[in-house]
């Protein structure tokens, strides 16, 4: 026998390789998203749609195994049929009006169904959260420039405090922002984070050439404040129903929600303050022309 018959091997020269860490799962998985994220923009159109569709879908999906109990089953099933025929409209690229329309019947039959079901407004809720994520998204994209440049836009002003805040919040710390919901987020990290969105949306509107202004200024930090309250909200909702991660379906990051959560709350933001300025169709042209 030899000396050393017994130890546990390091795997080298056996062609076993070392298990990934969780980093490095959470570094692949990212860059996997943005490619794909980043490819699918760029086309925008019905590639666009499916893909702010596909998140509407996950988001309710997400929401739905949180508040599942042994007797609101048919309920759940009941709303997501409602959430399909929205989307199937959303998908199918229908005037904004139809949309929007369509998801305020949804909901309102969605909360008369909770009502006579005997079910909380879980359900409803998530039908609202999860509907308003797609139909911003992808009304936002629209088939135009202006389109492409908000949506990059948004990215930049939600990625940006994503990443800076918690660089900022590891390496001054200081006082909580919001303990009972979320223990490691500092307000130093918040407004670090909130000036790192306001400087990326200021940079891609100086590189997408229209023109940066206060307007562009106001507009990248109210989104980036906003980005940083979603994943408030979505945490609240996770303590509210005692679990970690909203799922698992993305290694090393959780759920789909896990990764969405300010982004969509900024892009429901941003259409609104597009429909306000333009129309509900072309929420991006007046406040992106170029």
């Amino acid at each position: 026998m030899t000396g050393d018959a017994g130890l546990p091997s390091d795997g080298a020269g056996s062609g076993q390789s070392k298990p990934l860490s969780n980093l490095q799962l959470r570094v692949i998985s990212a860059v996997i998203l943005a490619v794909v994220t980043l490819a699918v923009t760029w086309f925008g159109g019905l590639p666009f749609r499916l893909l702010a569709a596909g998140i509407a879908a996950a988001i309710f999906y997400e929401w739905a195994v949180m508040c599942r109990t042994s007797i609101n089953g048919l309920h759940q099933l009941v709303v997501a049929a409602m959430l399909v025929g929205v989307l199937f409209l959303l998908i199918s690229g229908q005037a904004a009006a139809t949309v929007l329309i369509a998801l305020a019947i949804t909901l309102a039959a969605a909360i008369v169904h909770a009502i006579a079901s005997g079910q909380g407004g879980w359900m409803p809720a998530g039908l609202a959260y999860a509907a308003l994520s797609g139909i911003s998204l992808a009304l936002l994209r629209g088939n135009d420039q202006s389109g492409l440049v908000a949506i990059l836009f948004l990215f930049a002003v939600v990625w940006a405090p994503d990443i800076i805040s918690s660089i900022v919040g590891r390496a001054i710390g200081g006082p909580k922002l919001a303990p009972a919901i979320s223990p490691g987020k500092t307000w130093s990290g918040a407004i670090g984070g909130a000036a790192g969105g306001v400087c990326a949306g200021m940079l891609l509107s100086t590189i997408a050439g229209t023109s940066p202004s206060l307007a562009t200024f106001a507009t990248a930090l109210i989104l980036s404040v906003i980005s940083q309250a979603g994943d408030l909200f979505e945490s609240w909702v996770k303590r509210r129903k005692g679990v970690k991660d909203s799922g698992n379906i993305i290694p090393g990051h959780g759920g789909v929600m896990d990764r969405v959560d300010g982004l969509v709350a900024a892009a429901f933001a941003l259409y609104l303050l597009g429909w306000a300025s333009g129309s509900a169709d072309h929420p991006a042209q007046m406040l992106f022309p170029v």
